[in-house]
């Protein structure tokens, strides 16, 4: 969850809290928008009970398993080829299940009960006591369970987010992670026989308590070394980067890394030092460490050029064939295979007023509904009266990237959509 994992105290900051801050509020809409489970959610064969918690709907329930890092021919699946082998010393893990329970993604990392991560308005519930996992780090105490010193973890992530061409509710992260100890030939290079200070037991912005100043700096310094030759290898280009200080539950110090590319700087992973109160837990006492999670997608489009983040999950021959033959270390240029103009229509309506909402509610009922159809949905217009009621107005924008769709066709999904509202959230349309 690195770069979503923003503190709610720092919101000022860091753009991702302020944002969800400002447009979520606790969402209670559970039983509506997942009106497809009405006792039990079964997921890779295994059913859990659905309760006030549930959330996670049937259309994010049915990209479990498609493993796209794992399909050859995708371009994720060179992507994480070039992972592995940039990383071949490394121990790979794979964990098929996306279902974890909340110590794995939230406790075992340190995240604060009253993280914003920790809502329904952005994690997806089975139950409960399971969510889909938001992160690869939610395995980091499982590999750490084999007593691995340096891993990689690949995998399938779930968010409840907004609709555009950058954004998909499932998308694939990759999560790096190494230890070391007083013996480790990097620190002892270094000359820096302990990697603890006995004497410091302050935690200031450049250190944790009782770690050495000194093990931290070669530490620090070897994790921003890699990583950035990980990514000149991942990308195959020399691409101008930066390093910005960031704030992460289980990390401190913290950074982010930005690439500069089409005359703007994206960040594309977060990083920093494991927080030791994490290992210990793990029962790794004696060590210190580096960890980064990185998204594939957001690299995937900009290493081949791809604009729209729905298109890997395309099984169109168009698209699939410009990735036949190839390797990791190819460098091609995605091809567009869609040339259909989009379809949009409005849907304005006062917000429900007895209970809680975010727009997150209303993106999973597109989702839903509109299925793959729906490029993007955004609010393009907010009003409030003089009684204080609010309205909002979403622009849905449909286009297919396999065939021209018709204004029938869409009306009929947007109609769906406007019922769907009306019926179950009692909502006015404008």
């Amino acid at each position: 969850m690195w770069t979503k994992l923003k503190t709610n105290i720092l919101f000022n900051k860091f753009k991702y809290v302020f944002k969800s801050v400002r447009k979520c509020r606790f969402s209670t809409k559970t039983k509506e928008i997942s009106f497809l489970f009405k006792e039990s959610v079964n997921i890779l064969d295994k059913k859990y009970v659905v309760d006030e918690w549930t959330n996670v709907t049937p259309k994010v329930v049915s990209f479990v398993g498609r493993n796209l890092y794992l399909k050859n021919g995708n371009p994720l699946y060179f992507l994480s080829q070039g992972i592995k082998n940039f990383f071949k010393d490394y121990d790979h893990f794979v964990f098929n299940d996306p279902v974890v329970d909340l110590k794995a993604n939230f406790d075992s990392l340190l995240i604060p009960e009253d993280h914003v991560s920790r809502q329904k308005s952005d994690t997806y519930y089975v139950n409960k006591d399971y969510v889909l996992r938001s992160h690869t780090s939610a395995h980091q105490n499982h590999c750490l369970e084999t007593k691995s010193m340096a891993f990689i973890c690949i995998a399938d992530v779930y968010r409840r987010d907004e609709i555009d061409r950058k954004h998909h509710s499932v998308f694939h992260q990759c999560e790096g992670f190494k230890l070391y100890d007083n013996k480790s030939p990097q620190l002892i290079q270094s000359g820096i026989s302990n990697i603890f200070d006995n004497h410091s037991t302050l935690k200031t912005d450049t250190k944790q308590e009782n770690h050495s100043q000194e093990a931290v700096r070669a530490i620090e310094s070897e994790m921003k070394t890699t990583i950035e030759s990980f990514i000149r290898y991942l990308m195959a280009e020399d691409l101008p980067m930066r390093w910005v200080s960031a704030y992460f539950p289980f990390t401190h110090p913290s950074w982010e890394l930005e690439i500069y590319y089409n005359n703007e700087w994206i960040e594309i992973l977060g990083s920093g030092i494991v927080e030791h109160k994490l290992l210990s837990n793990a029962g790794y006492t004696d060590k210190i460490g580096w960890a980064f999670g990185i998204g594939l997608e957001r690299l995937a489009m900009i290493r081949y050029q791809i604009p729209d983040i729905r298109i890997f999950w395309t099984n169109d021959t168009g698209f699939l064939c410009q990735f036949e033959n190839i390797t990791h270390l190819d460098k091609i240029v995605y091809k567009p295979i869609s040339s259909h103009p989009q379809i949009y229509f409005d849907l304005s309506f006062w917000l429900p007023q007895d209970i809680f909402w975010c727009h997150n509610d209303f993106y999973d009922v597109v989702r839903n509904i509109g299925g793959d159809l729906v490029e993007q949905v955004k609010v393009i217009d907010e009003y409030t009266n003089k009684k204080g009621n609010t309205s909002n107005t979403f622009r849905i924008i449909y286009r297919s990237h396999e065939r021209m769709l018709t204004k029938d066709e869409c009306n009929v999904l947007h109609k769906k959509i406007e019922q769907y509202v009306t019926d179950n959230w009692k909502v006015i349309i404008r």
